[in-house]
């Protein structure tokens, strides 16, 4: 079938441009963001975060306010306002080849120009994204590309823990936030994997972030499985105490995370970034299995 690319007006986001290769489909916000605010099997429902009712936003001041919209987004590392949460409420330029949609939003004025560019399979229910953050400032920069994936209610994430055998070195990094409460009722952890479960019965936020050794974490919910694929962790420094994944999650949302490198970019320097998403089928939402799901993607790994 090979992949389409439609024009249509979704819910209250305005026109949004969607991929569709017969097996999956992709909508993106053109709008404002852009956010990947639509992403499921053909006949599924959509796994993204959808916030309809703008319930997310932040006060960034003399920028105005910013605005979650839910979906899949990209953000500068590290987390401060207001250059982080910089309102992306302005209409997005994209083109569409090779069957590559390239999402260009307005540069923001801290010298930073960001593009996102999704390549879907052209059978297969998956893509790549390739995340781009330019230093357009006449300075150097320190930063981080941060891909954040919101994904909607009720489903669990799955996430695996390093087995590397090191010795006498560490081969686990942790990170936990101030609200972050290791005896919250939604966090599991083994020496194998971390589970997180969404609760809309539980209010309070939680946060983690950890060396992802293993490359992909999953999310499974509406009767399938979202895996997220990311390259392994590396010998750079990363924000947040050297995590290259984290998950966040409250009671409306779950979001899955890939840091990237930080360290300084030069004028005209990007930090790249790029994850794979691919979807598996889950009819009767099972509860999901690690080494199942990394036997359904070991040839998309990187």
């Amino acid at each position: 079938m090979g992949v389409n690319i439609s024009e249509k007006t979704y819910k209250n986001y305005g026109k949004c441009v969607f991929l569709d290769n017969g097996a999956a489909c992709i909508g993106v916000t053109v709008e404002e963001g852009p956010r990947v605010i639509y992403f499921s099997l053909s006949g599924k429902e959509n796994v993204m975060l959808e916030d309809i009712d703008r319930n997310f936003t932040e006060d960034t001041e003399e920028y105005g306010t910013w605005v979650n919209y839910g979906g899949h987004r990209l953000w500068v590392a590290p987390e401060v306002n207001p250059e982080t949460y910089y309102p992306d409420n302005a209409p997005v330029e994209y083109t569409f080849e090779n069957d590559t949609l390239t999402l260009t939003p307005p540069p923001t004025p801290f010298g930073k120009q960001l593009t996102i560019e999704i390549k879907m399979d052209k059978t297969a229910p998956g893509a790549e994204l390739t995340h781009r953050i330019k230093n357009i400032s006449d300075k150097p920069a320190e930063y981080a590309a941060w891909a954040i994936t919101g994904l909607t209610d009720g489903g669990v994430c799955v996430v695996p823990v390093s087995t590397k055998k090191t010795g006498y070195l560490a081969n686990r990094v942790l990170s936990l936030w101030d609200y972050t409460d290791i005896y919250d009722s939604r966090f599991k952890m083994t020496n194998e994997e971390i589970r997180i479960k969404q609760d809309a019965f539980v209010k309070k936020a939680f946060k983690i972030g950890f060396n992802l050794e293993d490359g992909f974490a999953a999310y499974a919910v509406n009767d399938q499985i979202f895996v997220k694929i990311m390259p392994p962790y590396s010998d750079v420094r990363y924000p947040d105490y050297s995590c290259n994944s984290e998950v966040y999650t409250n009671s409306k949302f779950l979001e899955c995370e890939y840091i990237g490198e930080m360290r300084e970019y030069a004028p005209g320097e990007e930090a790249v970034i790029t994850e794979r998403w691919y979807m598996l089928d889950n009819t009767g939402d099972n509860d999901p299995v690690l080494d199942e799901i990394r036997a359904a993607v070991k040839d998309r790994m990187f």
